[in-house]
């Protein structure tokens, strides 16, 4: 649903504000969006995936079944991971959403959290005067 034009008013007035108090922390916030996450934890699955793979085979030269069954397992867990993680990665462009009814009561709470936010912004507002 997109924001009417006074929330999104609202919305830059908070990020001009957020800049203007802590500029590392806006800067720092902005890089770290849902698609940025779940495809730096895609990555690290197929690294822990290759690092499966090594241990699986060294077990099998060292004839330690212990270390090739820890290997395997590193193997299935990362695989999970980067499949889950990949399937949870919105497109280019989409925003995250679901469809159930679990993901009907997140976003009440969320436009709860939106209206706390904007509700203590003004009295913020109010108290200094502008």
């Amino acid at each position: 649903m997109p924001l009417s034009e006074h929330e999104q008013r609202m919305l830059e007035q908070m990020e001009r504000a957020l800049y203007a108090e802590d500029p590392k922390f806006a800067s720092a916030l902005e890089g770290s969006g849902l698609r940025t996450y779940t495809r730096r934890r895609v990555y690290q699955a197929v690294a822990g995936f290759l690092v499966g793979i090594a241990l699986l085979m060294a077990g099998m030269v060292a004839k330690q079944v212990w270390l090739s069954v820890v290997g395997f397992l590193v193997m299935l867990g990362c695989a999970v991971l980067a499949v889950t993680g990949w399937r949870k990665a919105p497109k280019p462009g989409e925003q995250p959403a679901g469809a159930g009814p679990q993901a009907r009561r997140q976003a009440r709470a969320k436009r709860s959290l939106m209206d706390r936010i904007e509700q203590r912004w003004q009295r913020r507002r109010d108290e200094q005067g502008h």
